[in-house]
């Protein structure tokens, strides 16, 4: 049965963006750091941000509503269990996320005129600027995956492999998980120029080095490193379109072994593409930000896999948002 929406609570909703829009630019402008360090007037913090007095107050106004800052008299300053999650001082905080999830939101105001247009949309840097972008998305990748890679790895139980080429790799998270996993194997990690150097520092800090081999270049233009008899392809089937990854996994097919298995992390529709709500509002961001991504089938999976010259093609994990898993095996 459809929900029955009365007038307020369709109204209530579309002003659900108002709070997100809040916390978004104080992360993005650093808000909570430099308050966590010295308690301040608005006004003291506006010369050290370089932004407007005016503004200001009335975003740290709205962060006191919210209950994501504390007021006393003129003075501002962040309670414990905020500072923990949104200060750089933290090292659990979640600003990353945060962050790259501002970018979003930029883009997904432009929803409209993308569904006319057909076309993503067209946005530049935040106020952050595009190198900070970039790693705000890689840091953001490593925030969702670093407490989740242990369990989703349990699924592919035995974990048995020599060498994992992973593809698209970003800041190693799963590389890491993966050798902690299978203590003889090693990696190669395959990612564009600009992120290799952050899953360099990823690796040094857990004392993998020396297991890990760093691949630099584009796996929509470039062949990919061959000889490793698991590629793990984790979260970036959903940026391609259907023949942009069959492109790719062809590619990962000639890099395998005789022997290898090509093992897909992503989001998993159901036939008619509206559920999980989770991966049907997914599809709406690569909309937005992709040029021909979407969120696919299995039976999409299957036949791309299969086009691509892989057999038995087997889900091995339904998740309800990106940690579905896909195994494909050589023909």
């Amino acid at each position: 049965m459809a929900k029955q929406w009365t007038a307020q609570e369709l109204l209530d909703f579309s002003r659900t963006f108002q709070p997100a829009c809040v916390l978004t630019a104080a992360a993005a402008l650093d808000v909570f750091s430099p308050l966590h360090a010295k308690q301040m007037t608005a006004g003291a913090l506006a010369d050290e941000l370089g932004t407007d007095p005016r503004a200001t107050t009335i975003l740290l106004d709205a962060l006191v509503a919210l209950e994501f800052l504390s007021k006393q008299g003129e003075t501002y300053s962040v309670p414990e269990n905020v500072a923990g999650l949104l200060t750089e001082q933290s090292d659990e905080n979640v600003l990353s996320m945060v962050r790259h999830l501002a970018n979003c939101l930029s883009r997904w105001a432009e929803l409209a005129k993308v569904t006319r247009t057909g076309k993503c949309a067209e946005t530049g840097p935040s106020v952050r600027g595009a190198d900070a972008d970039r790693a705000d998305f890689i840091g953001a990748m490593n925030i969702i995956s670093k407490p989740i890679a242990a369990g989703v790895i349990d699924k592919i139980q035995p974990v048995k492999f020599r060498h994992m080429l992973d593809v698209g790799g970003g800041p190693g998270t799963w590389s890491i998980a993966f050798l902690r996993a299978a203590s003889e194997a090693k990696v190669t990690l395959f990612d564009l120029p600009e992120v290799v150097p952050i899953a360099e520092q990823q690796f040094a800090q857990a004392g993998l080095t020396d297991r890990v081999i760093l691949a630099e270049g584009d796996y929509n233009t470039d062949t990919l490193p061959e000889g490793a008899d698991l590629a793990w392809l984790g979260a970036i089937c959903h940026q391609n379109s259907r023949q942009q990854n069959r492109e790719l996994f062809k590619k990962v097919q000639t890099a395998l072994a005789d022997d290898g298995v090509a093992i897909i992390r992503d989001l998993i529709m159901d036939p008619s593409h509206t559920s999980p709500v989770g991966g049907a509002l997914f599809a709406v961001n690569m909309l937005v930000a992709t040029e021909a991504g979407g969120t696919y089938t299995f039976d999409e999976y299957r036949e791309d896999l299969n086009a691509a010259g892989f057999a038995e093609v087997t889900l091995i994990h339904r998740d309800e948002f990106m940690s579905s898993l896909i195994q494909a095996g050589k023909a």
